[in-house]
This record gives structure tokens, sequence and C-alpha cells, in this order.
């Protein structure tokens, strides 16, 4: 046996990055490419050298991840020091930033007038915190949207800027409100002696930073760093890493520029740009050798990719064999599209495919809707990753209010809607709405009920008259929800927005019904299918997995789905001002590409209703981009194994 055997069956970038002990490391790993082997083995190797296992620390961004590579590294140890209990009772830490961050903070809470066990809040404890604060600060959070707040705020912090330097750049006046708002926060988390989840690391880079003692007390004990999905760092976890590295600058980072997709949460692609300037003795190794897809795969996802400026030059390849084209397939209609996916996942099982191997893989929530129903049509079992649509928040308060609009009795609907958005209605108001004792109300309370009783009458009358599809998005208008999403200009609200007009969508189905009888057949249709999505989730574990590109990162399947490839819709065209970042929605196409094993099927819909209106679409760009002996059409009618965009109709 071999002096280092956890070296064998590694190649030779693997090898080198794993024997690279001293110094700073930028491990370049493409897709695939067994990235979180090197990192465990590298662990291995330095405690065969004798470093003490908890001199090593692996940060990494999900738990989820974390625990893979904390049993990963168990296991490891066990197999190659299985008499040595110095190693086995001495485990590395192997952790999220987050869970790091709160381990140091009540290590060292008397550092920071912290009480050891400090409340951590949550998003939605945190979004009530700064409701509060909107409130104390004399604003009405009506007008000043707690969530889009706490936005600007949890952005801030993520970019290392503190409050004091947030308050004298704050120029426009949303920004002077949201800095009053900030402080008024602040005093509620402090009251409480609670953190939310940006101070778990903004508190421990301060305690890094101003409190040298500890500083080099923890450069002592994390001798040698990891960080894995080094591209997903923020500027705040950029700078921990960087102070607990020290003067020794043992850190290795593990990357991927070309799998960068959350810049929009404030992941910093420069963080990997830069390395080597942070750290000028840096050695950068490539692993560029994929172990999951075929050659076609591999060769499309490159053809992809090289298109982006922004990068570190890399070429991935394979030693797998060759494997069959990617299938393109042009749909008609979006039903067309939903309904050949769904059929061809059916035809993939039934040659003995487990379900769980398959992926419909889009780019926005909105998306899942005709795709859920297809699966359904088709008694295809499936999985939707994420909120179903219709039980998606906005979906459900609009349906609310339609129904609310056809039987004004029903308290749950009016309890839902009666305050959404915020029209300053109290609980205690709507109580007495809701028992009938009106004459209760004083008069500020009584205007606004009544205000909230017109827009109820105006949304009945259209339902009455009007087909469906402008019924729903007259309520989107009438009760304030559109704007409310408009004005908060976050991703999130643009994607709820986005599925608010996929629901306007649906409503043109019913458009040639009588009024009144389309609204009770689209809430039929609502509440059915949320009944039979919860009983297929509860009776079909093995089930075809449907999700954002986002959501699947990380993850692999065998076979693979990419759907809605038209232009506007991916690459993806914001809705508050129209524009699309292309590289990195070039990086979401590669990582949607580098997810597959063995077949890739890419689909796109000639025609798609959006918001109530067809749309004759051109095909992606991205389609252009990939080599066309890589892919076969789909479509009957095409002969020859075209690639299928000959099929395209363009509008001038």
């Amino acid at each position: 046996m071999s002096e280092t055997p956890y070296l064998e069956g590694l190649n030779e970038p693997q090898k080198q990055a794993v024997l690279h002990t001293d110094g700073p490391l930028m491990i370049l790993a493409g897709a695939g490419s067994g990235k979180t082997r090197v990192i465990t083995h590298r662990i291995v190797h330095l405690i065969h050298q004798g470093v003490a296992p908890n001199n090593i620390l692996a940060v990494t961004f999900t738990n989820k991840a974390a625990k893979e590579m904390r049993e990963r590294v168990t296991t490891l140890t066990q197999k190659y020091f299985p008499s040595d209990r110095a190693v086995i009772d001495s485990q590395p830490t192997v952790t999220t930033f987050h869970s790091l961050g709160v381990r140091l903070l009540r290590e060292f809470h008397d550092t920071l007038g912290l009480r050891r066990h400090f409340t951590i809040y949550d998003r939605s404890d945190s979004q009530k915190a700064v409701k509060q604060s909107i409130e104390k600060a004399g604003y009405n959070p009506k007008e000043f949207e707690p969530r889009k707040i706490l936005s600007i705020i949890s952005r801030a912090k993520g970019d290392a800027i503190t409050l004091l330097a947030f308050k004298d750049s704050a120029n426009s006046f949303p920004e002077q409100v949201a800095a009053e708002v900030w402080d008024k926060y602040e005093e509620i988390l402090k009251a409480e002696q609670a953190l939310d989840f940006d101070d778990l690391l903004v508190k421990t880079l301060f305690l890094l930073k101003e409190h040298p003692p500890v500083r080099t007390k923890l450069q002592e004990r994390y001798k040698y760093i990891h960080v894995d999905e080094y591209q997903d760092t923020n500027r705040v976890q950029f700078t921990i890493t960087e102070l607990l590295a020290g003067e020794a600058h043992n850190i290795c980072v593990v990357g991927d520029i070309d799998q960068n997709i959350y810049s929009w949460r404030g992941a910093d692609i420069k963080n990997v740009l830069q390395f080597e300037r942070h750290f000028p003795r840096a050695t950068t190794i490539l692993l560029e050798e994929n172990y999951r897809s075929t050659q076609t795969i591999i060769a499309a996802s490159n053809d992809i990719i090289k298109k982006n400026q922004n990068r570190v030059e890399k070429n991935v390849f394979t030693n797998n064999h060759k494997g069959e084209k990617l299938t393109l397939y042009a749909g008609m209609t979006g039903y067309d599209e939903a309904e050949y996916v769904a059929m061809t996942a059916k035809n993939l099982v039934a040659d003995g495919a487990d379900p769980s191997s398959i992926a419909v893989l889009y780019r926005t929530n909105f998306q899942s809707r005709s795709l859920e129903e297809a699966f359904l049509n088709f008694e295809v079992p499936y999985q939707l990753l994420g909120t179903k649509f219709f039980e998606r928040k906005e979906v459900k308060d609009v349906l609310s209010y339609l129904r609310l609009a056809l039987n004004p009795g029903s308290n749950a609907d009016l309890t839902r809607v009666i305050n959404t958005p915020a029209r300053g209605i109290g609980k205690v108001t709507m109580l007495k709405v809701i028992e009938g004792n009106r004459a209760d109300l004083n008069k500020g309370a009584l205007e606004k009920v009544q205000k909230f009783d017109v827009i109820m009458s105006d949304i009945a009358k259209t339902a009455t008259e009007k087909p469906l599809s402008d019924t729903i998005k007259f309520i989107m208008k009438r009760s304030g929800i559109e704007d409310e999403l408009k004005d908060e200009r976050t991703e999130e609200a643009l994607e709820r927005l986005e599925n608010l007009r996929e629901l306007v969508t649906l409503a043109t189905r019913y458009d040639e019904v009588e009024p009144s009888e389309a609204v009770e057949q689209l809430l039929e249709s609502a509440a059915l299918q949320s009944d039979q999505d919860e009983l297929k989730e509860k009776e079909e574990q093995d089930a075809v997995r449907l999700m954002t590109i986002h959501a699947a990162k990380g993850l692999e399947f065998a076979y693979v789905f990419i759907t809605g490839l038209e232009e506007g819709l991916f690459p993806h065209e914001r809705l508050d001002d129209g524009k699309t970042d292309q590289e990195e929605e070039r990086r979401l196409f590669y990582v949607a590409l580098t997810r597959a094993e063995k077949k890739i099927f890419l689909t796109y819909a000639h025609m798609r209703t959006i918001f109530g209106s067809q749309r004759v679409n051109v095909p992606s760009s991205f389609l252009n981009d990939i080599d066309t002996k890589h892919v076969e059409s789909a479509n009957p009618s095409e002969s020859g194994g075209k690639s299928g965009y000959e099929t395209t109709i363009y509008l001038d």
C-alpha cells in the first residue's frame, strides 16, 4: 500500500490541488469535476502531514453541502486513520458561513456585549421588526413596504456597509428613509438581544476586525481554511475568510466563475477574478475534467460559456462516452411545449428511467403552471420544488378577491384581503366588520372600510360584465397589488408579478364563457388542482422534479429538460426595466446544461400567452451559440435531423 493511498483515483490536477498545502490556492473547478472530492482528500492529506484536525476549517453555503462534506471527511478519516484516536476524536470544522458566525459569536459573546444565547431573527421576524421601525420613524408601512426596506438593509450589510456609512451616502429620499428605519431596527434588535441573518456575518466580521486578540486566537485555531462555492461569496464573507487566513495565507478556495448566478443576492464575481491580487503568492489550478456528463453535453455547454468575456479561460472536457445529441423541440404554443415535456418524460419512465432521475428546469416560477397541468393530465408523477402555483401568496390573494366578489359572506377571504395590500385596517376593525358591528367603528376606521367596500363593489361589477382575464387584470390594478409589487422592484417582487401575469394567461381560457360562470370554473379548477397536487406529493416519492434553474444548482440528473428558451424569457428580460444581464443569463444556461448526465431536451414555443396576450417568440439567442452538430430536432415535420431553428417565425 502506498504512503498516500488517498491519492489513488485522482487525476493529475486533482492531485496537485490535494498536495498543495501551504500558501494561497485557488481551484477553478468546472461543473462535475469532483471539487468536493478534492477538498475532502486535501483535508485528509493535511492530517496525514501532521496538521491537527481541529486546525482545519471548511466553509460552504448550504447545510446540505456542509453535511455531505462532513460525512465524507468522517468516512475518509476513519478509513485512513482507523486507530488514531487523536484524529477520530478531533474532527475538522466543516460548516456554513452562518453556522460559523453563530459558533464564534456564542464563544466570544462577552467581547461583543451579547448574551450567549442570543435570539436569531428569521426573515419573518425581521420583517415584523422593520414594520415597527417604519412606524417608530414616523412613516407609513403602506407607503414604505417593510420587505423592500429590509432588502435594502440586507444588501448594505452584505456589502459590509455600516449604518453610519449608509447614512452618509444616502442621497435619495427612499435611502434616507431606509437609513432612519435601519436605526430604529437596530434599537429593536439590541433591546431583544437579537441578531438577524445578516448580523451573524456582519458581527463576526466586526469581531475579527476590531478585536485583535480574538482575531489572533482564531488565526491560530484555523490554520488551514477552505472555502467552497467561492464565486457565491459577498463582500462580508470574503473579508471574514481573508482575516481568518492572516499573514500565513493558508487559504484554499474552490469556485467556478461560470456558475456565478447570484449577483442579484450580492455574490461578487470579483472575489474570484481578483483572488491573485489579494493573495499575491497564489497558485491557480484548473479542474477541467468532467465526470458527470457525456462529451456532447460538455461540448454544447462549452459552446455557450465561451461567449462570456468576464471569466477565467478554461476548457472543460470529459472521457465519458459521446452520448446522444441534444433534442430540440419547438412547440406551436406554450401548452404544446408542456405536453411534449410531460409525454417525453412519461416515455422515459416507461423505458425504465427512474422518475426522480428526470428534471424539468425553467427560468422563472410562473412557467411551472402549464407544466404542472400537463403532468397531471398525462398522469406522470411529479414533485414541484418550491411553492405550487395556486399556493403562491399573490395568486391566493387575487383568487380571494375573486371569491369575495362572488360571495361577500366569505369571512376567510375577507380576512385575507381586507388589508392586502396594507390599508391601515387593524384586527379590531376587521373583527367588527365580520361581526356586522360597523356602527361601533370610529370615523377614520369606517372611512377605510368604506373605501375597501368600493373596491370590492368595482371588482364584483367587473367580474359579472367583463371576460375573466380582464377581471384578473382589474383586480391586480384596483386592489393595489400590482402597484405594490412594481414599486418594490426586488427580484422576488418581480417574480410574484410574473406569477400574476401567468394567472391572467390561464384566465384567457375561460374568456368565451359567461363571466360569472367563468369565475366559478377558474376557482373550481384552482381548488381541485391544489388538492391533487397535495395528494401527488404524499403518494409519489419517486417523481419527476420540476424546479427553477437556480434551485437546481449543485444537483445532477440523468435527463434534463430546459424549457422556455425564448428571447425575453431565457435570456430573461426584467419586468421593471426591460434589461437583461446577458453574461449572468448565459452562466445560468451553462448551469442548466451541466446538471445533465445522459440527455438534454431543449424546448421553446413559437407563441406563448403572457399576461393574456399571445406573443410570437424569437427562439433564444443561446440556441444559435450551440454548434448544430450537437443538436437534433424532435419536430417530425423537419427531416434530415435539422436543428429546428428553421421553423422559427420572425417578426420585424
